[in-house]
This record gives structure tokens, sequence and C-alpha cells, in this order.
């Protein structure tokens, strides 16, 4: 017995749905990590900075 070609069409539809919506799930979660690590970077990056101010000696630079 074939599948109907209507009912084939929902499965094929199906399929394509639920690989995008892993897809969806897989960037998002990679996003956050991302996001984790340049925050991350960034706390390392002042700390050097800090670092190197007080070892040159400058005065830091006024905020605006």
């Amino acid at each position: 017995m074939m599948m109907d070609a209507g009912i084939l069409q929902i499965v094929a539809l199906m399929a394509i749905l639920g690989f995008l919506w892993t897809l969806h799930r897989d960037v998002s979660n990679l996003r956050k990590e991302v996001g984790k690590d340049i925050a991350d970077l960034r706390e390392r990056m002042a700390r050097v900075e800090g670092l190197l101010e007080g070892f040159v000696g400058r005065r830091p630079e006024p905020q605006p």
C-alpha cells in the first residue's frame, strides 16, 4: 500500500518543522554560552587593564 501524497507532504512538513525547532533551540543555547564567554573575557580584560594601569602608573581616564 502506498501512502497518499497528502499524507507524505504532511509528514515531510512535520519533519522539517521538527528540524527547524531543534536548530532554533541549539542556536539559542549557543548564543547564551557565547554571551557568557564574552562577559568572562570582558571581565578578564578589565583586570588586565587595571594591572597595566597600576604598573605603568597612569591615571584612569574619566568616564563620560
